[in-house]
């Protein structure tokens, strides 16, 4: 028997748009984050905001805000290649098309 979040047995809820959404973003700062082509701090940080954004106690309000201002303050790094200040203005966009 599998045990869900929910309890032993219970299925788990069907994913809803947000947490494919959600999902995709994980994915996305996941590669960034193990991109050896952008600076080291560049890759801390998207892990800090995958983390921020994974705190499954915390409202989606909360974790969003969180990781948009990390995100947004990568962006800013002189040293950021341009493909990877592209998918995090991407990444901006995605996240706050979810509040």
């Amino acid at each position: 028997m599998e045990s869900t979040p929910e309890g032993p047995g219970l299925p788990a809820p069907p994913a809803t748009p947000k947490d494919l959404e959600i999902g995709r973003i994980l994915g996305t700062l996941d590669e960034l984050a193990e991109d050896s082509s952008v600076p080291r701090n560049i890759r801390r940080g998207a892990q800090s905001a995958k983390e921020a954004l994974a705190k499954p106690r915390t409202a989606l309000d909360v974790r969003v805000a969180s990781a948009v201002y990390l995100l947004d303050d990568l962006a800013n790094d002189p040293n950021l290649p341009s493909h990877g200040r592209t998918a995090i203005w991407s990444l901006i966009s995605s996240l706050e098309s979810l509040q």
